[in-house]
């Protein structure tokens, strides 16, 4: 490999320096480091211990959420202060009394409420001096161990909510509250379960550790490089196949890393070279692995931190999430995969040679072969597993087990066949590619914890905590024996040697786990800061009208205004905080103005908005973490790759934007296969289109105008019920009168839009509409809007609101007694917006006839 794709010490340094940013850059040797490592296995044991059956079953140790969240804390504030020292002067030294001393106390804190929870939960609203005390020392630790593992920006935030919620009655009137004490601050956001130890904190204690766990393990056996080689010997021989390959394998690598940089540090190290060698500029090279590295949280199943959090505060289950995410995902990646290819047309590239080049009908078989292979599978497991549960109950279990093992033996001794994987990228020669079938099956039982958790997400409707257990389990087992099975199937006598190999990988495996989740453990409960004072002081509500004051009411202005938020606190938060703060402030203000300007918006179509521009600022300049990690592997300019890199990922970009008005690209409306086709295939081409458009070459390079009308194109196929609605409007208003009527004949699931209007505690007269879930499939009118949440009575033309219950969907509106329902808003009965579909399609022939007449003999692909 010529010296160009070569990794510098400078470089290797760099990279070392972004990785320690995110899991401790601290030099630990000697006793105390060993200390240190056993408190980061010691945290991973616990919280598998946690999550098993075996407290129960032994009725030894068992914690409820709370408790367990205390001790979460406890460990993530303790090796904070252990792995990341208190400034960079400091990076490179050993330990330091000071920070064991701060540690100890920050750890004291959060076990305090262990230790005293009964005392506690018997004087709720009345704290003692001392628990007050704790309460502040808490605070203040947290904050310093927040800017340690992830620097100034989310203590600056945490801060200024903190001195907002002691300020309230010397803000300005539209953003001004009463105030609160000392004691009334420390005690909500800290005795309670409403601040730092909130919902957060809780899904992080729960279940997010896990699903980290369960990444450090796959990365420890190997299953990283396998998927890298995999995406090479598939892909290497089309154009620009390295590039193409690092799509696949980064996206891949999301069900690893829940970490864009980590990604791009991991996969990068590999696909990169090979990109510059191929012939990729390298900042081209240093930011198709940025796109891909940062999309790769976007991946399901496992998509990050945040989007479990989306499981509690949408109040909808995992699978629900990854349902939604599934097709944004697919069409960004599709998207990507194609600049790239517009990227090595446009540098005349060819693809590696094969070896074996398979003709047309092979290539036919063996996606026949393969995607038979794969529905078989996916209805095996999940017909199967329910016909044997109906069969032989609890004891199909040992059944299924059982036939997981036979299956397992049988992958390791597939694979035991073929030689081992080598792990860096000259093993990728620039004349040929390894063969497929071998690369492919020499770790085919890395997937087994993948069908696991998917099949106790998704079959058995599992929560997350104990589909990832189920998996995180079964992974140990292949991570303490593949290795010794392999030899042993290879005939190496020396195959017990191989045990402590797997062992190091194990405990390997469980520290990785543990310190990968130090910075998400104290994001989580610094963003509960910020949670905290939302509920302390009504500033969501007060943000709804701030917000819909400066826009005008605007939903666009809004949406813009969300993503350049996410965006500028992303170059500074993490993924994780970022999330928090933003869905906590911003969802309810989107809900409300699309509700008001006629649109339904889910609340899972808002949360994914924040969470896929919290993403995107890791490629942002000028403070792209991912982008500086790639441009120094690929030795260039980090703020050209950046930029680069965010041309990329516009297409990424115009997604939140076109799922906000089009729900049926996160599937949700979708009535029949039909339906679920024509929006896979329109938003498939939609993105194909814009992402021709934007690089601004299609079959030959585009004219201005040619570009134009792609963008005209790409939007049709992605809003067709924009141009529909200047034909017909969308909605019909309908009196009051028919309220019951209307209701009862809604499906679980659909939405209820009413005109409302009354006065407000402040005196304030208001008129909008809202829109209210239905979420029971039985029941005559009244009963169904008693479960939204309020008592009626009727007048002559209107419904008067009598009482509306805490909690409920109609208060989440903002519906308050003694308000009037003046009218509904239904659906028009109109002609298939499809139907736009024909002209788009007419226009892009046309600008496709034009181009191929200019294109010659060498461009065609």
């Amino acid at each position: 490999m010529s010296d160009s794709s070569q990794t510098t010490p400078q470089a290797s340094d760099e990279i070392d320096k972004l990785l320690n940013s995110e899991t401790g850059s601290r030099s630990l040797d000697g006793l105390f480091g060993k200390l240190v490592l056993t408190l980061l296995i010691s945290w991973s044991l616990f919280q598998l211990w946690y999550a098993s059956p075996l407290p129960y079953i032994f009725n030894f140790a068992v914690f409820n959420e709370d408790q367990a969240k205390f001790i979460h804390l406890s460990f993530a504030v303790f090796l904070t202060f252990s792995l990341f020292p208190l400034s960079v002067r400091h990076s490179k030294g050993h330990w330091q009394a000071l920070d064991v001393i701060i540690g100890v106390t920050a750890a004291a804190c959060s076990l305090y409420l262990l230790v005293n929870r009964d005392a506690l939960s018997d004087r709720i609203g009345a704290p003692s001096t001392t628990d007050i005390i704790f309460a502040v020392i808490g605070m203040i630790t947290l904050l310093e161990a927040a800017r340690r593992a992830l620097g100034p920006p989310l203590v600056i935030v945490a801060i200024v909510f903190m001195i907002y919620t002691f300020g309230g009655p010397h803000m300005p009137d539209v953003i001004a509250h009463k105030g609160a004490s000392l004691n009334k601050t420390m005690s909500h956001q800290w005795l309670t379960t409403e601040g730092v130890f909130g919902v957060a904190l809780g899904v992080s204690t729960t279940f997010v550790f896990l699903f980290v766990l369960l990444g450090a393990l796959l990365d420890k056996a190997g299953a990283g490089n396998y998927l890298i080689k995999v995406s090479f010997s598939m892909l290497g021989h089309l154009r620009g196949g390295p590039a193409k390959a690092a799509v696949v394998a980064s996206g891949l690598s999301g069900i690893i890393s829940g970490s864009s940089i980590a990604n791009v540090v991991t996969t990068g190290t590999f696909t990169i070279p090979l990109m510059k060698r191929v012939g990729f500029p390298a900042s081209k090279a240093g930011a198709v692995e940025v796109a891909a590295s940062t999309n790769g949280q976007l991946t399901p199943p496992i998509m990050g931190a945040a989007a479990f959090l989306m499981v509690e505060y949408v109040g909808i289950s995992y699978i629900e999430v990854v349902k939604h995410a599934i097709l944004p995902s697919l069409i960004s990646y599709i998207a990507l995969i194609y600049i790239v290819h517009l990227e090595a047309v446009k540098l005349k590239m060819k693809g590696i040679t094969r070896t074996h080049v398979p003709t047309m009908a092979q290539r036919m078989m063996s996606w026949a072969s393969t995607s038979t292979i794969t529905l078989l599978l996916a209805g095996v497991v999940y017909y199967g597993s329910n016909l044997l549960e109906a069969a032989l109950g609890d004891f199909a279990y040992l059944v299924m087990l059982l036939v997981m093992l036979a299956g397992y033996c049988f992958l390791v001794k597939l694979a035991a066949s073929y030689p081992e994987l080598a792990a860096d990228d000259q093993s990728i020669e620039l004349d040929h590619l390894p063969e497929v079938r071998p690369t492919v099956m020499s770790g085919l039982y890395f997937g087994l914890p993948i069908i696991v958790l998917l099949w106790a997400l998704a079959v058995k409707r599992y929560s997350p905590q104990q589909s990832a257990f189920f998996s995180v389990i079964f992974l140990i087992g292949i991570v303490l024996t593949h290795k010794p099975m392999k030899a042993w199937f290879r005939g190496d006598n020396e195959w017990i040697g191989y045990f402590k190999d797997s062992w190091d990988d194990f405990v390997g495996g469980l520290i990785d786990g543990a310190r990968n989740m130090v910075g998400i453990g104290i994001a989580t409960a610094a963003a509960g800061i910020i949670v905290g004072t939302v509920t302390l002081t009504g500033l969501g509500q007060m943000m709804t009208e701030f917000v819909e004051f400066i826009s005008g009411g605007n939903l666009v202005l809004i949406l813009i205004f969300t993503a350049i938020i996410c965006i500028i606190l992303g170059m500074g938060l993490p993924t994780t905080a970022n999330y928090i703060v933003v869905s906590t402030l911003m969802a309810p203000v989107i809900v409300s103005l699309g509700a008001e300007n006629g649109l339904i918006v889910p609340l899972i179509a808002v949360h994914l908005f924040v969470f896929y521009f919290g993403i995107l600022a890791d490629d942002t300049p000028p403070v792209g973490l991912a982008a500086f990690a790639a441009a120094a592997i690929a030795r260039s300019d980090p703020i050209k790759t950046g930029i680069q890199g965010f041309t990329y990922d516009i297409r990424t970009a115009i997604l939140p934007f076109m799922f906000i008005f089009n729900t049926q690209l996160l599937l949700i409306g979708i009535d029949s296969v039909w339906d679920l086709l024509i929006t896979i295939i329109s938003a498939i081409a939609a993105i194909l289109i814009f992402s021709a458009a934007t690089q601004g070459y299609w079959l030959v390079k585009s004219k201005l105008w040619e570009s134009l009308a792609l963008l005209l194109i790409a939007f049709s196929l992605f809003r067709p019920d924009f141009w529909w609605d200047q034909v017909y409007p969308p909605h019909t208003n309908v009196p009051a009168t028919q309220l019951v009527q209307q209701v009862e004949r809604l499906k679980k699931g659909d939405y209820l839009q009413i005109n409302v209007e009354g006065e407000t505690i402040e005196g304030d007269q208001v008129a909008k509409t809202v829109s209210l879930q239905l979420e029971s499939e039985e029941g005559d009118g009244m009963s169904r809007l008693q479960e939204m949440g309020f008592m009626l009575t009727q007048n002559d033309v209107n419904w008067t609101v009598d009482l509306v219950t805490f909690d409920s969907p109609a208060e989440k509106a903002g519906i308050d007694f003694g308000w009037q329902i003046t009218g509904l808003k239904v659906e028009s009965d109109r002609p298939p917006q499809e139907l736009v579909f024909i002209p788009t399609l007419l226009l892009l022939l046309f600008v496709g006839w034009l181009q191929k007449q200019r294109r010659e003999p060498e461009e065609a692909v």
